[in-house]
């Protein structure tokens, strides 16, 4: 069994409810969900014109593969109605895969950890809540001093 970390998001729409339903799905077809963060509410990072995100990390154990866990997370993305229009655009729903155990990967379709985790206020917040200690297989620094080093201004609030 793998243990992943992944981050929702979502600012269109019910966004806690998509959120419900996103993990709802996620326990349903990808393994079982075990913690949650808080929910957080989000300035639109990339994009900054966009509407506001509510983001939530989820911890999950896993017996799929990372790239098979990859296509059925797009998949219940897709059944949520995501559209993929523009990099950072508006979004019912985005379900990004920061760590799958250690393992670091780096394809074409697939990169872990996540690359840009560590510049991110919107992910380290409720990363932290419920991993403070995960080390990043890259960067050898935990999850709080990577918050802790945080560059990022972004207003991140715990709902």
């Amino acid at each position: 069994m793998a243990q992943v970390f992944l981050l929702l998001g979502s600012n269109l729409g019910d966004r806690k409810s998509l959120l419900a339903k996103a993990a709802g799905l996620i326990a349903k077809q990808a393994g079982t969900v075990i913690a949650e963060s808080a929910i957080y509410e989000t300035q639109s990072w990339g994009k900054t014109d966009e509407p506001d995100y509510l983001n939530q990390v989820v911890m999950l154990q896993t017996e799929q593969e990372p790239e098979a866990l990859l296509n059925m997370l797009l998949e219940i993305e897709q059944q949520m109605g995501r559209e993929r229009r523009e990099r950072w655009g508006a979004r019912v729903i985005d379900i990004d895969i920061l760590f799958y155990d250690d393992r670091i990967i780096n394809t074409p379709q697939l990169q872990i950890p996540h690359p840009r985790l560590h510049e991110r206020r919107f992910t380290l917040e409720p990363l932290a809540e419920i991993a403070p200690s995960l080390k990043h297989p890259v960067l050898k620094r935990d999850i709080l001093q990577l918050l802790n080093e945080l560059q990022d201004n972004l207003i991140v609030k715990k709902l």
